[in-house]
């Protein structure tokens, strides 16, 4: 991250946070020049907005960035984006230490860009480290997050199961940590039969993916993602709208790596486990059908409605296995329903558990975060949409009403017997540009979740 942060400079420019309230306060022991700059240019400290006020030589004397008290990590991630070649200050005098971990990250996150695939830009604003910033907790969250955005980004030519498993291996290698996959066609059909038929019909092989770290003796977390590196939805095949931007399906894999990326760097006391069904939903002679009737890992038979509902069947049989890890918390992150969309919009979280006191520990996180998560009901009495004339179950209900609760309907009937469970319902992606997240794949509730869970795991002190 060098060209994100630098330790010092003797040229940095003073880079101000000012919020609509602050910003006449911070005027009143300002340069007279300052304040006729200000004025002459209309800036409000409207958020996002940066002001650059010249000196007397023609140079840069400060920057303004405009925030909103409400969101402090976003203070100077517009900023980051805009301004050109140079290091810059955070003016500190009224940051606490937290605040300032904020600031920094939103800082990296601005200047997050995905070059892959073109020359990259020659513009590197660098920013001084904030002088009570915790380096390592802001490198922590700037290259996990900048990990699921990466892997979200790649296109599925160059992110098919044997990519996920290989960056999956490169993450266990930088930690210490083990890993085990699972490939072999045969072991697959056996001990994961829904994966194996999700991923019948491509010519990129199934992998299901194992990460552990930790403590033996520690808090059992186990964390599943849904790894669908491309969905084509099967032989009830999508339309061309609908699939264009379906390399992110696997973004509920992305956001459990870089989760488990950020619990291992910042040593959370727990013992880790990832667990991870990557496969690709094509066509072909090997494809599942509407009206198959799949036996899941648990023995539980599922009749198929419709092939485009996979990503439920690929977490059916990880679910199933998470409970052998007698997690004292199961998560899993999806990218699994349309409806959730509709029901939150693009860019809310939507999560699902019976456990309040885990629903609770998310609000706080949630705002400090902006990342904003809503806890949607699982509605038993839905239940009765997904029974099944021939098998224990169907995978999707025909009508479409309450579709993202009954898949999560769907999803519980393989979480084993009294584990605490929560289910991520999520985008995976930026439709817009917004400063600190630029439009493309994105970490949505990784920041909330980890706060939360730091509340509940980290020993004080």
């Amino acid at each position: 991250m060098d060209s994100v942060f630098v330790a010092s400079s003797d040229t940095a420019v003073p880079l101000i946070p000012v919020s609509r309230e602050s910003l006449p306060v911070r005027l009143e022991s300002a340069p007279e020049s300052w304040r006729k700059w200000v004025e002459a240019s209309g800036f409000e400290a409207e958020p996002g907005a940066t002001l650059r006020i010249p000196d007397t030589e023609g140079g840069l004397a400060a920057v303004l960035a405009g925030f909103d008290a409400e969101t402090p990590i976003w203070m100077v991630a517009a900023a980051a984006e805009t301004l050109g070649t140079g290091d810059y200050r955070l003016e500190t005098d009224s940051l606490n230490p937290e605040i300032q971990n904020l600031a920094a990250i939103g800082w990296g996150l601005g200047r997050y860009r995905f070059e892959r695939y073109r020359e990259a830009q020659d513009r590197s604003p660098r920013l001084v480290w904030p002088e009570d910033a915790d380096q390592a907790r802001v490198l922590a969250f700037v290259e996990s997050i900048g990990l699921t955005r990466n892997l979200i980004n790649t296109p599925a030519a160059d992110m098919m199961p044997a990519n996920l498993a290989l960056k999956a291996r490169e993450l266990a290698e930088e930690f210490g940590s083990s890993l085990h996959l699972v490939s072999d066609s045969d072991k697959l059909e056996q001990d994961f039969p829904c994966i194996h038929a999700v991923g019948a019909a491509s010519d990129h092989g199934a992998r299901v993916i194992e990460l552990t770290w930790g403590a033996p003796d520690a808090p059992s977390l186990v964390l599943v993602g849904k790894g669908v590196c491309f969905d084509s939805g099967g032989l009830n095949l999508k339309p061309g709208n609908s699939m264009r931007q379906m390399k992110k399906d696997m973004g509920g894999a992305a956001i459990v790596l870089g989760l488990a990326r950020l619990i291992m760097a910042q040593a959370l006391p727990v013992r880790l486990t990832v667990l991870i069904g990557a496969v690709e939903n094509a066509i072909g002679a090997g494809a599942f059908r509407p009206g198959d009737v799949l036996t899941a890992r648990n023995g539980k038979r599922i009749e198929i409605d419709n092939t485009d509902a996979e990503g439920r069947l690929v977490l059916a049989d990880l679910l199933d296995w998470a409970g052998s890890f007698h997690p004292d918390l199961l998560v899993d992150f999806a990218t699994l329903t349309g409806a959730a969309r509709v029901a939150v919009g693009t860019e809310i979280s939507a999560c699902f558990t019976q456990d309040e006191g885990w629903a609770r520990a998310l609000v706080e996180p949630a705002r400090e975060w902006d990342d904003p998560v809503c806890q949607l009901p699982l509605h038993t009495p839905y239940r009765y949409m997904l029974d099944s004339d021939v098998a224990d179950i169907v995978n999707s209900t025909p009508g479409g009403h309450g579709g993202a609760i009954t898949a999560g309907l769907f999803l519980k009937e393989f979480v084993p017997e009294g584990t605490t469970w929560m289910h991520f319902d999520i985008m995976a992606f930026n439709n817009r540009a917004r400063p600190g997240r630029p439009k493309g794949g994105e970490a949505m509730g990784m920041r909330a979740l980890f706060a939360a869970l730091e509340s509940r795991y980290r020993k004080p002190g």
